[in-house]
């Protein structure tokens, strides 16, 4: 396979700028075309380097062009990285610029873009099976990972490379990867050839460990290979001051290679060894004596950090050695200093471990371990260093403090105190960016390497940028990190912490298997999702902005996504403050940073306004009890009868008598319908409930979209049923059966319901409200659905997309499992507000924090993003159908249709609202935009 490079003469930036996200033009006929057609200007190629820029790859053999690469000195996103280095790109008329259906480039066939419009109209959304497929490999790293991001968000960091393939992927994007190494297109230090880079088949590169000064940003792959290095027989690390495997160091080990995911041969020798060595280690006393609870701690987070069972490593449990071995008192042979503390523990480092260790396996820590760090913290937020008791004299250090702070910032009622924790270690950092071990100390690694994990993870982007700058300082030739900036011998405990560190993880999330993708192991029978620890994920501050609402893209507001956020907040009754906050700012018309409003997404008060969307807002007032005719300053029950079609007509969004106008969608029709049955509308709502009745098919289930498709969908089904169940009579009764007994057979062997991410959460959390309708009848598959979505809940409280894929918790898949796994249907869902203190406004936030679980990147225009009836579907796709999400990993979608969307991202700036609003309402009904 050639590979050839784009060296176009680089032309004004600003100007590619303003269009990146695509120039739109509008056509006589009313339809708004999408793309970024103009001759792209690239960057030269020679300004991309192993630590400067971005090079992007695109492939397009499928057409007999090669492998054409290129280079953007100063990325922003990966779109810009795209146009910068010489491409151009088109999306559909469906879904935007931001999906991108078409690539070209001026050095293959004149520039002429790919797919032909014989190939793929471009008109909607591409099949999973033929499309631009988006690949990432980020600096040190020898595969491609199949992006989590679109290109409008994806934000490559220097010496990254891109790839672009077009064919046919899974959904987890475990199929379709690039048949060329990452290495053999990326960029080299000093400066690539401007000739031809080398052959794609070539044998990959080791990426040179750095000489003189490091980059900013460290070199992780350079560390992992020395730390692979030290091992003793290659499979375990020893110490000098003991004889033997030093056990706790090599765990450490495996989970800082985890971290790198580039010296798989060298962690899978590593957890063979610790599978084989675990009595020795969880059990020094020999089988009879008590664990081990640092041990227990340390294997589960090589478990859980390796995609491997953390109740079933080495033949042992570790989950469970820990929650049985809780201190009750002081005493045990001096191994437990007070109640609470786990068994043994030497520090507060080996019981934030423990924590940690509990919560990643979905367990929630017991009540008295959670309660020592009341002790522990000391009056200026850090955390002791020892096991001290309430009354000791108390004084702060940095490690136990950073790991301390992560352990607590998921642990239900202790936000405050990591909150405290994250806020003393900031005030400790030194002007050089690193943090000392005590006063008069040099700055040290290990310290600031944690401290810098805590800094990602509180989204203290400044602070993050500054420690890891100094850590790269500490990096020798040799890839090692020395301990402090006074010695320059590499010491394996700095390195572990500073590859967690420079690789964006840390202890709570590390997740690499060394074997391939990661499996979940099926839960024991009877667990249920644990929902104050989900809650406390949905209302961090990280994830919900401003304590207000979630977002789509940096600075736009998903405002469908915050709807949901409310109701499963609504469903689990765990925090009605931040409940209130999120109802009072859709209610009083709080702006987001782009200064929108919830009416700017429903549209109401306009011929383009949405019958699903405003049916959605409608019914979080009936469920908090605010008056949905005075909610957000309108009067929404009367807006959706305004919206009940009376006849099919395309140009106001009707497909037939009794739908909703531009509810394109069953999920949309059937909130709708909740909506108005519940303010009391029966007569109104009449025409409604009957065209949703005859979208059932005679086997019981409903389709996904509107108009239908002849498709069978899980979470429309559940929806549909929902909304039937508060219409009386037989007629509804049957219909509600029937869909049941449909909704019932589809149920997988491990507890989980096929939707379009898999064996997906969300339908599970669905199908679980729509069978506890018939709880007698369904007790036992809903007992099965709820162990399944307990074990798809992570260590910080989210849950993950599905079953297979891509792992990692995401935002949308989180607020349809913590409401759903209730059993409370949107028909009856109800949590008064009235009594909840007001929060005190914090006025409209001016950005996005750094961390959030929106996609990082920002968007490359800054007018209004276009609103769909259901912005918050579980997922969308940006750029090339890669799956986005409001959160880390795949694709969280509701409707089995929903792969590959994307809400065009503010491409229609230069349009105004107005056509914004024209594009949304006529482009055709977008597969999952049903939330």
């Amino acid at each position: 396979m050639r590979v050839s490079s784009n060296r176009t003469r680089h032309r004004n930036r600003d100007l590619a700028s303003l269009v990146v996200a695509g120039t739109v033009a509008v056509a006589a006929c009313g339809t708004v075309l999408l793309g970024y057609p103009g001759t792209a200007s690239a960057d030269p190629i020679e300004q991309c380097t192993a630590t400067t820029g971005a090079i992007v790859a695109v492939d397009f053999t499928h057409w007999g062009g090669g492998v054409v690469r290129g280079c953007d000195a100063h990325p922003t996103t990966g779109m810009n990285l795209l146009h910068n280095a010489g491409f151009t790109t088109t999306g559909t008329e469906h879904d935007g610029p931001a999906f991108i259906c078409r690539l070209g480039t001026g050095t293959f066939n004149g520039g002429a873009q790919y797919p032909t419009p014989a190939e793929e109209p471009c008109v909607n959304t591409p099949q999973a099976t033929a499309y631009w497929s988006y690949w990432i490999a980020e600096p040190g790293q020898q595969a491609w990972s199949y992006s989590r991001f679109g290109a409008g968000t994806q934000k490559p960091k220097p010496g990254e490379v891109e790839a672009w393939v077009y064919g046919g992927t899974d959904i987890g994007g475990t199929s379709g990867a690039p048949n060329f190494t990452p290495d053999s297109v990326r960029a080299r230090n000093g400066g690539p050839s401007p000739s031809a880079s080398p052959s794609a088949t070539a044998s990959p590169s080791t990426t040179p460990s750095p000489t003189g000064s490091p980059s900013a940003t460290g070199d992780p792959a350079a560390a992992a290979a020395w730390l692979a290095g030290q091992l003793v027989g290659g499979d375990h690390m020893e110490n000098w001051a003991a004889p033997g495997p030093d056990y706790p160091r090599t765990a450490l080990t495996a989970i800082a290679l985890a971290a790198a995911g580039t010296q798989d041969p060298a962690l899978r020798k590593v957890v063979a060894f610790l599978d084989a060595h675990t009595d020795a280690f969880l059990h020094p006393d020999g089988p009879a004596g008590a664990p081990d609870t640092r041990a227990a701690a340390l294997l589960a987070l090589v478990a859980e950090s390796t995609g491997r069972d953390p109740r079933a490593f080495g033949g042992r449990d570790p989950v469970a050695a820990l929650t049985d071995h809780v201190c009750t008192g002081a005493g045990e042979n001096g191994r437990c200093t007070a109640a609470g503390d786990f068994l043994g523990a030497s520090s507060p480092w080996v019981q934030s471990l423990g924590v940690i260790a509990l919560q990643r396996a979905g367990v929630t820590p017991p009540a008295p371990a959670l309660a020592r760090f009341a002790a522990f913290q000391c009056a200026d937020g850090g955390m002791a260093g020892s096991m001290i008791v309430a009354g000791d004299h108390c004084e702060s250090d940095p490690s136990a403090t950073a790991i301390a702070a992560l352990a607590l910032r998921t642990a239900p009622g202790y936000e405050a105190a990591a909150r405290k924790a994250a806020d003393q270690l900031a005030a400790s950092q030194q002007p050089d960016g690193s943090l000392l071990p005590y006063p008069g100390a040099p700055g040290d690694t290990t310290s600031t390497a944690i401290a810098a994990q805590v800094f990602r993870a509180t989204g203290q982007d400044a602070r993050r940028a500054a420690a890891t700058a100094w850590l790269a300082a500490r990096q020798g030739k040799d890839g090692g990190f020395g301990p402090d900036e006074s010695t320059t011998d590499p010491d394996a405990v700095a390195t572990e912490q500073a590859l967690l560190a420079l690789t964006g993880t840390d202890l709570t999330t590390v997740r690499h298997n060394p074997d391939g993708p990661t499996t979940t192991p099926t839960p024991p029978a009877g667990r249920k999702p644990d929902a104050a620890r989900g809650s406390a994920y949905l209302t961090d501050p990280s994830r919900l902005i401003d304590g207000h609402y979630y977002e789509g893209f940096p600075a736009f507001a998903d405002f469908g996504l915050t709807i949901d956020g409310a109701y499963a907040l609504a469903a689990t009754g765990t925090d009605d403050a931040a409940l209130r906050r999120i109802v009072d700012f859709l209610d009083q018309q709080g702006k987001d940073a782009s200064e929108r409003t919830v009416n700017d997404w429903t549209a109401i008060g306009t011929e383009y306004a949405g019958g699903g969307s405003i049916g959605k807002e409608a019914l979080l007032a009936e469920a908090v009890g605010r008056n949905p005719r005075d909610f957000g300053g309108h009067d929404l029950i009367a807006a959706l009868a305004a919206l009940v079609c009376a006849k099919a007509d395309a140009t106001t969004g009707c497909a037939a008598p009794g739908n909703y106008a531009y509810a394109t969608s069953v999920f949309s029709q059937a909130l709708a319908v909740m909506a108005q049955l519940r303010a009391g509308e029966s007569t109104g709502a009449a025409p409604a409930i009957a065209y949703l009745k005859g979208l059932q098919h005679p086997d019981g289930s409903w389709p996904s979209l509107i108009p239908a498709t002849g498709d069978s969908d899980v979470d429309s089904t559940a929806m549909a049923v929902m909304a039937l169940a508060l219409v009386p009579g037989d007629e509804a009764a049957r219909a509600v059966d029937q869909g049941l007994g449909w909704l019932a057979a589809r149920q997988l062997p491990d507890g989980g319901f096929p939707g379009a991410s898999g064996d997906s959460t969300n339908s599970a959390a669905l199908a679980v409200q729509g069978m506890t309708l018939r709880q007698a009848a369904y007790g036992g598959q809903i007992a099965k659905a709820l162990d399944f979505l307990a074990g798809q809940q992570n260590g910080d409280g989210g849950f993950n997309v599905a079953a297979a894929g891509q792992r990692g918790s995401d935002v949308r898949a989180s607020t349809q499992v913590l409401g759903g796994a209730t059993g409370i249907s949107f028909g009856t869902l109800s949590r008064d507000l009235a009594g909840t203190p007001t929060p005190t406004p914090t006025g409209t936030p001016t950005g996005t924090p750094t961390g959030t679980s929106s996609p990082t990147g920002s968007p490359t225009t800054t007018g209004p993003a276009p609103a769909t009836d259901a912005p918050s579907s579980g997922g969308a796709a940006e750029a090339g159908g890669v799956p986005v999400r409001t959160g880390s990993g795949g694709l969280a979608s509701t409707g089995s249709q929903a792969l590959a969307l994307t809400a065009g991202a503010g491409a229609l700036t230069a349009l105004g609202a107005g056509a914004v609003l024209v594009a949304r309402r006529r482009t055709a009904a977008a597969p999952g935009r049903h939330r």
